[in-house]
């Protein structure tokens, strides 16, 4: 018979599985419960404000080229460098984001507070679209009036807050989403990457709606109207978001990372020119609490990577384990060794990056000048033609969820098919085709087909096809790479570094045309003119394909030498020793 001791054991016990492993807490700063919180009860209200979100973003970053060309009277050359730099920003500004999460707000008070900034920008960019005096008059006779300086600097204003707006909220929505499922439940792991993917889904509709829906709007009824309506979207999203507070899971903000990575940086090469250096036996400090002193983070194992970094959790100086610019511990030293270790394959698949920008420039620069007709009476608006794009995502992502996991997973017995590394590298490589064909398809379009209207816009559908085949390849990978990789403490920098390379991508977009303009003539002369006809866009697509090529074998051999967290040293023969910090001796 059960004692009254017994079954107050048990009912612990049992309240004590239902929570959390990964110290998220609720909203009352409790241990976040399985059976309220967390999971897909909350999932949906952050994957409505990332589709809110993409909304808007899509809506001006795939007709802003034409905005900017025809409503401010900029050369097509200067108006794709801009809005490629406006992207650029957008998702460097991440970073910020991600820091601002991580070391003071936490994820979902940074979503809220960017949103508010991103809605703030929208409105001013309404504006500029629909008073007349913030824009210069209709050109009637070439050349056009240029847009005053007055009438720039409103605009850019307003472009500016949505890319601040963009950059906070980017890196924290996915891992956000992510905090709601438990890393320790094996259940909630197989849903978190499904999240990953519906996120990604999410993503397409909302580029969907944006560059089919309010292009059209922008294109036929006005700019103002195509600008206000995400502006709502944008408004309520924000409500939406705040409905979901009761079921979500939270992290708690963990103090600066970049901190603690420059605390670790100065304390190995402090203990490096003091002259230690570490021996299989070499102890290293870590705190004797269950978890680590990063707060709500846990204890990381050491690895035998980067050991120069570990010379900064050896103890020189009893009396001044206390001051981390000293003496860090291991798990700083591992979270700092994480970080670093995602550096190089960061660092190749930027170049992706580049061919994506193309989505919303010179695709669709060449779509302006081609026969965008669907029977007789309706015609594709120029910014919407990245929707077949948008489309393949959206078949893709639940195609390769049913079918394509399930058929891999029998092959090679990993429960997601492929690793991340692979679906990354299938994305880099279908890159190289896409562009190749860009090119190809070009050089038809302008010996061809040089009248405008006379070649059909479908010819772009292969280029658009297989961009967006690598973007839902790699940019999923790239989602849960980021995620895993990152520890407790730098979930959403990992996650912001990832989305900046997208910036980094725009940017050296911006540097290509502006260096390839320059040395093959200028704008009226060389590869890049506002008359696509007399314009070698082939060529520049061939730079691009050759550049993913060269990309894509530098990827390979970066994942190749990659060490992920599941190399973690866990035999205890093999680890290196942690120590009590009352026991250390120099």
């Amino acid at each position: 018979m059960d004692t009254p001791h017994s079954k107050l054991d048990y009912k612990e016990e049992m309240e004590s599985s239902n929570l959390v492993s990964n110290d998220r807490v609720d909203r009352h700063g409790r241990i976040a419960d399985k059976r309220t919180t967390g999971g897909w009860k909350a999932a949906p209200f952050i994957i409505i404000n990332e589709v809110t979100e993409r909304l808007g973003f899509f809506a001006i970053a795939v007709n802003m080229t034409a905005y900017l060309v025809i409503q401010m009277h900029q050369s097509l050359p200067d108006a794709a460098t801009h809005v490629t730099d406006w992207i650029g920003a957008a998702y460097v500004l991440t970073l910020l984001g991600a820091f601002l999460a991580d070391a003071y707000l936490g994820r979902f008070r940074t979503i809220i507070v960017f949103s508010a900034i991103y809605a703030i920008g929208m409105v001013l960019l309404t504006l500029s679209a629909s008073i007349d005096i913030l824009r210069p008059q209709k050109c009637v006779a070439k050349p056009c009036k240029e847009a005053s300086q007055g009438q720039i600097s409103f605009l850019y204003c307003a472009l500016a807050l949505i890319a601040l707006g963009t950059g906070g909220i980017k890196p924290c929505v996915s891992s956000f989403g992510a905090d709601q499922f438990d890393e320790g439940d094996e259940k909630e792991v197989e849903k978190k990457y499904a999240f990953f993917n519906w996120f990604f889904f999410a993503i397409n509709m909302g580029a969907l709606l944006g560059i089919t829906l309010l292009v059209y709007i922008q294109d036929k009824v006005g700019w103002g109207w195509g600008f206000a309506i995400p502006t709502a979207a944008t408004i309520c999203s924000i409500f939406i978001l705040v409905v979901g507070i009761r079921y979500y899971r939270f992290q708690k903000p963990m103090g600066s990372p970049f901190t603690r990575f420059l605390q670790v940086i100065v304390a190995s090469i402090r203990n490096h020119q003091k002259g230690v250096s570490l021996q299989t036996d070499t102890p290293l400090y870590e705190v004797t609490t269950t978890h680590s002193d990063i707060i709500g983070a846990r204890k990381l194992p050491p690895t035998l990577q980067y050991r120069f970094f570990d010379k900064a959790a050896v103890i020189t100086e009893t009396e001044r384990v206390n001051n981390r610019w000293k003496v860090c511990t291991v798990t700083q030293v591992e979270e700092f060794k994480s970080f670093i270790k995602v550096l190089p394959v960061w660092a190749s698949t930027i170049a992706l990056a580049i061919s994506f920008a193309q989505n919303s420039t010179f695709f669709i620069s060449q779509a302006s000048i081609m026969n965008r007709k669907l029977g007789n009476n309706f015609e594709i608006p120029t910014g919407s033609v990245p929707v077949f794009g948008a489309i393949n995502g959206l078949i893709l992502v639940p195609f390769y969820e049913r079918y394509i996991i399930p058929f891999l997973r029998k092959f090679t017995g990993y429960h997601r098919g492929i690793t991340s590394l692979q679906r990354m590298g299938i994305g880099l490589f279908i890159s190289i085709v896409a562009m190749a064909s860009a090119a190809v398809i070009e050089k038809v379009r302008r010996e061809h087909y040089p009248e405008p209207f006379s070649m059909s816009v479908f010819w772009l559908l292969p280029q658009y096809f297989l961009v967006g085949s690598a973007e839902v390849f790699t940019y999923v990978g790239q989602l849960e790479f980021f995620y895993d990789e990152a520890t407790d403490g730098t979930k959403s920098i990992s996650s912001a570094i990832f989305l900046s390379e997208i910036g980094i991508g725009s940017w050296l977009s911006t540097a290509l045309v502006k260096i390839v303009v320059a040395a093959t003539g200028g704008q009226e002369q060389g590869w890049l003119r506002n008359d696509l006809n007399k314009s070698r866009l082939d060529y520049f697509y061939w730079i691009i394909t050759c550049l993913n090529a060269i990309n894509f074998l530098v990827y390979l051999f970066v994942a190749k030498c990659h060490k992920g967290n599941e190399t973690r040293v866990k035999d205890e023969d093999t680890m290196v020793e942690l120590t009590k910090p009352q026991n250390m001796q120099p």
